[in-house]
């Protein structure tokens, strides 16, 4: 094989293929990204909207997670303020509930202590007072309320701030583009990409599999198949409801199953979500249930019981999760970097990932690619790098 026109292809437009487009750019690195339909077409346009730490996961110990993403939801706060804004979350707890306010003040307590302690760190008790401005909220049972602070965004509209900061420091986009098949040769991989009627042939050092829901078809393409791992893939859906939601986002549990759901403002409406239920179908034919858009109306209306349930729009994105029993709401969302070498990896599947942990994830798929590539210049750090909306 001729000498390598890449140093990084990378497959798939969504959030982490363009994040490492980024970092790989910013080391001075020659990148490709190949999205077969749009950025930000799956999942990252599908997701809850929030830049968040994952308040949650404090319960499963998920300690490292949660700090990495407090960390960069700061990044993100002041790197793209145009895109990431500041939001008061609020936390009913009633007699029903099943996380008491002793178990969610220490919860809130150990988050602010994780966030370093900044001014919007902190979280507050809200008095009684305060209760009936609160959009709706019922207050029949209701023991207290807390609010604290997390950051909500337009997750395409990032996706593409993202892109277009990788395009200014010297990466490439083909899309439309399908990704048919890569080769491992000598010093890289062959990769074979069709854009309309044409099919053209890359040399690439090293090939970075960030295609979201379609993580193992497109491993499937590669010859010789490298490592892979048994994922289940996830279904999240949101609801849009008619009315705009005030106050804040409200962070609460359904009452089937005591998942916790959020209800947040959203372009004058109300968005509902989520949702996590197995989906077997090819990763495209992932859309709403019926059952899913009930309970979802059905949370909403134990806490709003005031409020429409009218339902202008419902979509659907998915989870990449590692193949394990039990409820999906309790598994970790760790993100899996799986190399077909690990000394000299060529390939590497990425597998899971967060929105709010874009960055940190590709400065780590670069980091593990590093043996492979040559030494550039580097250009820039993501860190510092503005984001700025369309």
């Amino acid at each position: 094989m001729s000498a390598p026109e890449l140093d990084v292809l990378v497959i798939g437009g969504g959030i982490h293929g363009v994040g490492v487009a980024q970092a790989a750019a910013a080391r001075g690195h020659s990148t490709l990204v190949v999205e077969q339909s749009a950025l930000a077409a799956g999942t990252s346009s599908r997701s809850s909207k929030l830049i968040h730490g994952g308040l949650r996961y404090l319960e499963s110990f998920q300690l490292g997670l949660v700090h990495e993403s407090v960390a960069e939801r700061e990044l993100l706060l002041c790197n793209a303020p145009s895109l990431v804004r500041l939001v008061p979350f609020i936390i009913p707890i009633y007699d029903q509930t099943s996380r008491g306010p002793r178990k969610v003040r220490a919860g809130l307590s150990l988050y602010a202590l994780l966030g370093g302690l900044h001014a919007h760190s902190r979280f507050a008790a809200l008095p009684r007072e305060e209760w009936d401005s609160l959009d709706g909220l019922t207050t029949d049972g209701l023991r207290a309320v807390f609010r604290y602070f997390d950051g909500q965004t337009d997750d395409a509209a990032l996706c593409r701030a993202v892109m277009r900061s990788a395009l200014e420091l010297g990466a490439e986009l083909a899309c439309p583009a399908r990704f048919v098949g890569a080769e491992l040769r000598a010093g890289g991989y062959t990769v074979a990409i069709r854009e309309g009627d044409a099919e053209r042939t890359l040399a690439a050092r090293t090939v970075v599999n960030a295609a979201g829901p379609w993580v193992e078809d497109t491993r499937a393409l590669v010859s010789p198949l490298p490592p892979g791992m048994a994922i289940e893939l996830v279904r999240g859906t949101h609801i849009e409801l008619s009315g705009n939601i005030e106050r804040g986002i409200y962070y609460a549990e359904a009452p089937a199953d005591r998942r916790a759901v959020f209800t947040m403002p959203w372009r004058g409406h109300t968005l509902v979500g989520t949702t996590e239920a197995r989906h077997d179908g090819p990763p495209a034919d992932v859309a709403p249930s019926a059952e899913e858009i009930e309970y979802l109306q059905a949370t909403f209306t134990r806490h709003f019981p005031g409020r429409s349930t009218d339902v202008r729009d419902s979509w659907a994105g998915l989870r990449v999760l590692p193949a394990a029993t039990g409820a999906a709401f309790s598994r970790p969302r760790e993100t899996h970097l799986i190399p077909d070498d690990r000394a000299f990896p060529r390939w590497l599947g990425l597998y899971g990932g967060k929105l709010t942990g874009y960055r940190a994830t590709a400065e780590k798929v670069l980091d593990r690619l590093r043996p492979s590539l040559p030494v550039r210049p580097r250009v820039a750090d993501t860190r510092r790098l503005s984001l700025t909306a369309d």
